[in-house]
């Protein structure tokens, strides 16, 4: 299906150059990842995380994102698309700001065990770090996004309670992000958890102020997608082919993939403001140039007509 002009029901955030690309062996080039990043600009994409200022010794994959993120800025930003990053510290919001970024992301734990593994500090640590980095980032005029890590369960202490998820949400959403992402980090979150835990999040603080960022450990990612959005979720996290994963989330598999939420909602009516067959040969390209390979259940299917329409066409 192709890009509808109206004003979308449904806001995708492509997170694939970020939290895709970050979980993956290979190693992009600054140029390979200007074109993905494009390339999605050209898709539908208008928010897009380009990457992370983390040291490299952390995640190697993210080592180039300030030179990713100065050529984007040469290359001139186009004026309803926001390029943002993930910034863990203050010093990385210098080097976002430094290299031209406007609109930062800070991440939060919401158990102690996965905040030392992930953040390499605890929870209060964590806490007062993204306090004091949104109030930089307010200072500066950058506009604040956040993720919630671990909402559904986590990997080392199992259930969490979601009104500790709820009080963080308060936390972050007080600090100036203008919303929050909740995330599956582990892909284990179900249905009817996902859908309630979500309600009350509205229920709160308005579905303005709430996204919901999934993994597909479990297969379940689109029927979460599917339920969360009836009952008010509008801003999905996603990432072009299912890239991703957590370094340090043992067992965690890679996000939604954006062709299936993409594919998703156009089959219910819904519009996403992306062209569905260009994103798929973004995906080609991203396969052909790299050699990562995309875990798309859409793209499968369609990849698998186009070549049978190209066979039958064969002199």
């Amino acid at each position: 299906m192709s890009r509808i002009d109206s004003t979308p029901d449904v806001h995708l955030f492509e997170v694939g150059p970020r939290d895709g690309l970050q979980n993956e062996s290979k190693l992009l080039s600054v140029d390979e990842k200007v074109t993905l990043i494009e390339r999605l600009v050209q898709a539908g994409v208008k928010d897009v995380e380009i990457g992370s200022f983390v040291h490299p010794s952390w995640i190697p994959q993210m080592a180039n994102t300030d030179q990713v993120a100065r050529r984007l800025v040469q290359n001139g930003l186009k004026g309803d698309v926001r390029y943002w990053a993930l910034v863990p510290n203050l010093k990385g919001l210098q080097r976002a700001i430094q290299a031209g970024i406007r609109h930062v992301a800070v991440v939060l734990s919401t158990t102690e065990s996965h905040s030392q593994n992930n953040l390499n500090c605890s929870l209060a640590e964590g806490l007062e770090n993204v306090r004091q980095t949104c109030q930089h980032a307010r200072a500066e005029g950058i506009q604040i996004r956040a993720y919630l890590s671990t909402v559904f369960g986590c990997p080392f202490e199992g259930d969490v309670d979601f009104q500790w998820v709820l009080d963080r949400c308060a936390h972050l959403l007080d600090f100036g992000a203008f919303q929050v992402s909740l995330g599956d980090t582990i892909g284990i979150g179900k249905p009817y958890q996902v859908r309630d835990g979500c309600q009350q999040a509205i229920e709160r603080f308005g579905a303005d102020a709430i996204a919901l960022h999934l993994h597909d450990t479990q297969g379940l990612a689109i029927a979460n997608s599917l339920v969360a959005y009836e009952i008010g979720v509008r801003n999905f996290d996603s990432a072009i082919g299912g890239m991703g994963g957590c370094p340090y989330a043992p067992g965690a598999a890679g996000n939604v993939a954006t062709e299936d939420l993409v594919n998703l909602f156009h089959s219910t009516g819904r519009n996403t403001g992306w062209d569905l067959d260009q994103l798929c040969e973004t995906s080609t390209w991203l396969t052909r140039t790299t050699g990562i390979s995309t875990r798309s259940r859409y793209y499968a299917a369609w990849l698998a007509a186009r070549n049978s329409q190209q066979a039958s066409t064969q002199p």
